[in-house]
């Protein structure tokens, strides 16, 4: 068999291919060497300077960025600063409308401390060692070493309850000293229910304490004294103190007076001796409600019991 021989083509598809391969490669180069062999100083300056430039700005942002962040910084510290004023002067606006409410009250128990003044100086109250009574009024000796409180808790009284709380520390304030006192309601209810059949004892801060408490007091009654001046006289009157009740109220209730009058004068005597236990005072208050049936009751009670009887007026 004849083999057969293959003809070389040396200037083949293949071979012309890489030749324009490499002559364009050449080409390129030529193209990018020749710009720089053309290029002279003064574009070299040029370029430096721009890079400065760029650099300058870089620099320039950077020094913003850290006064932006300082100033940040800043507002933030102003901001919790007016937080703090803002609270400062709400806690201040607080305490000044405290003060302004414990002024309020100042004057009301001046105002209320003027008009008992003004009312007993119309009884002809006597300093402590007065002993003589008038037969239309009479004076008030304030030196009994123990005092009790019987207030008419009922609905009209407690509609004027603010003016009943401030009467009530005025005529504690004019014996500024005594052992013991005691409150109750018309019904014989005791204000502090720890402390029934027993004295409170009687200090600056027990006074405040006693008082805070009876200003808010809501106890149901029904308008008559006649219970608690009877719980009173049997437990509280002795022989061996010195006792004056003080009795608040607008209205009287019950029915008849005489049955209820001698019955306050039997127990409040000393069987043996005859002698009064206590003395008995009152105090009528107007209210949308009263009558002069608490006045007829009591003016009749205090002057049987070396009492006087006081209306404060509105």
């Amino acid at each position: 068999m004849k083999s057969r021989r293959r003809n070389l083509e040396i200037f083949s598809l293949s071979f012309l291919d890489i030749v324009s391969c490499g002559f364009g490669a050449v080409i390129l180069l030529v193209l990018i060497s020749k710009p720089l062999e053309g290029t002279s100083s003064s574009d070299i300056n040029a370029a430096k300077q721009m890079l400065q430039q760029v650099i300058s700005a870089q620099n320039q942002v950077e020094k913003s960025s850290r006064e932006l962040e300082k100033k940040q910084q800043e507002l933030t510290s102003l901001k919790q600063i007016s937080s703090l004023i803002k609270q400062s002067e709400a806690t201040t606006k607080k305490q000044l409308g405290a003060k302004s409410s414990e002024l309020e009250k100042l004057d009301g128990d001046l105002e209320g401390l003027s008009l008992v003044e003004s009312s007993l100086k119309r009884a002809s109250i006597k300093p402590s060692s007065a002993t003589k009574r008038d037969a239309e009024v009479g004076g008030i000796p304030v030196d009994s070493d123990y005092i009790i409180f019987i207030v008419d808790t009922s609905g009209s009284m407690l509609n004027i309850w603010p003016r009943v709380s401030r009467e009530l520390v005025n005529v504690l304030k004019i014996h500024p000293k005594v052992t013991g006192f005691q409150i109750m309601n018309d019904n014989g209810s005791h204000l502090i229910s720890s402390y029934a059949g027993k004295w409170i004892p009687d200090t600056p801060q027990r006074r405040r304490a006693v008082m805070g408490m009876f200003t808010s007091w809501n106890s149901a009654s029904n308008s008559s004294p006649v219970e608690g001046i009877e719980m009173a006289l049997k437990r509280y009157a002795k022989s061996d103190i010195s006792l004056s009740i003080y009795v608040f109220g607008d209205d009287y209730s019950g029915s008849s007076y005489g049955p209820v009058i001698d019955t306050i004068d039997k127990l409040n005597r000393n069987r043996i001796t005859g002698k009064r236990l206590a003395k008995i005072h009152a105090i009528g208050f107007m209210s949308q409600y009263t009558t002069n049936r608490f006045a007829i009751l009591m003016r009749e009670v205090t002057k049987r019991n070396g009492g006087t009887f006081l209306a404060l007026h509105p």
